[in-house]
């Protein structure tokens, strides 16, 4: 059955999709001049260090006097213009999320199916579930360090999904006409979300040097979030692959068939539970727990944009332009 595409409200979807990637780019330069000059080193005589004995503890966002630095560096103090640049990014960032949100409805209106049946759709859609992410935790945890970085990525993101897997809106392939898309795609998009933020805080783990002075906080705060927003991942991306599955049992009549886009959302399964089982019961730590996570985001990666682009299988469908 041939869907009829409102033309004008795909046009609209698209120009919003350009004003996210700005706003989003506007609200990293604020994040950015926060993490630069939003704590500036004093030049603190070490009486005062006596005098503060017994102060509370600098917040883990690393914003205040001394937090990150590893112990051993001077205090610092915020610069009041540079920490109303990080507020005005966080700011951005809502409105930044709300573009991204109205770009994915106006596409799904105009072609009155779920917004992602295709490469473009599904990774703008990622961008919004790994900022909607940032933006959660940031209520309930002090992660505004993170920003630059997250709104980089969805950026990025954004950027090359409009350069390079952009294609007009339009009726996808009759498999695709399921709710299963409504339950499998969507906690497939949440995971990665997930994940992806995972994997932005776990580079700038490997990046962040204890002991030296940084805006940034320390790697215990690092791999902490890291390891928090891969447990609330973890789960969903387990239900993603049971509910491919049971569609895969609908549509072509098997549970599994060893299709590319199975094994390897499958090997990423395997190996995030290896991170997991590694730092539970092996008491894996640091460095060597990062490095899991990074492969198996790299896996992650591979499934959701390599797989679609480089091989061919039954999840062929991804419309990726020539």
């Amino acid at each position: 059955m041939l869907t009829q595409v409102n033309d004008g409200l795909a046009t609209v979807s698209d120009q919003l999709v350009l004003v996210t990637v700005l706003l989003y780019l506007a609200a990293m330069i604020c994040f950015a001049l926060e993490l630069a000059f939003g704590r500036v080193r004093t030049a603190v005589v070490a009486e005062r260090r006596l005098v503060t004995v017994g102060a509370p503890a600098a917040p883990e966002n690393g914003v205040g006097e001394g937090a990150g630095d590893g112990g051993g560096a001077e205090p610092q103090q915020a610069a009041g213009w540079a920490i109303t640049a990080g507020s005005a990014g966080v700011v951005i960032s809502w409105l930044a999320w709300a573009g991204n949100l109205a770009g994915i409805l106006t596409r799904g209106l105009a072609v009155d199916r779920w917004p992602w049946g295709n490469m473009y759709e599904f990774v703008v859609a990622i961008c919004f579930a790994a900022v909607t992410a940032f933006l959660v935790l940031l209520t309930r945890q002090p992660i505004r360090f993170l920003g630059a970085f997250v709104t980089l990525t969805a950026a990025l993101g954004l950027g090359f999904a409009v350069l390079f897997l952009h294609v007009q809106a339009g009726p996808v392939m009759p498999a695709l006409h399921s709710y299963w898309i409504a339950i499998h795609v969507t906690a497939a998009i949440v995971a990665s979300g997930l994940f992806v933020l995972a994997g932005v805080c776990a580079i700038l783990y490997l990046i962040r040097k204890d002991g030296r002075a940084s805006s940034l906080p320390t790697r215990e705060v690092l791999e902490r979030v890291v390891h928090r927003t891969i447990v609330i991942s973890f789960p969903i991306w387990t239900f993603a692959v049971i509910a491919g599955a049971m569609w895969a049992d609908r549509a072509w009549g098997r549970y599994w068939g060893w299709d590319p886009k199975e094994v390897w959302a499958f090997v990423t399964w395997v190996v995030y539970a290896a991170y997991l089982h590694a730092r539970a019961t092996a008491g894996w730590r640091g460095r060597a727990a990062i490095i899991i996570s990074l492969v198996a985001f790299a896996c992650l990666l591979f499934n959701l944009i390599g797989v679609n682009i480089f091989i061919s299988g039954l999840h062929s469908y991804a419309d990726v332009p020539s």
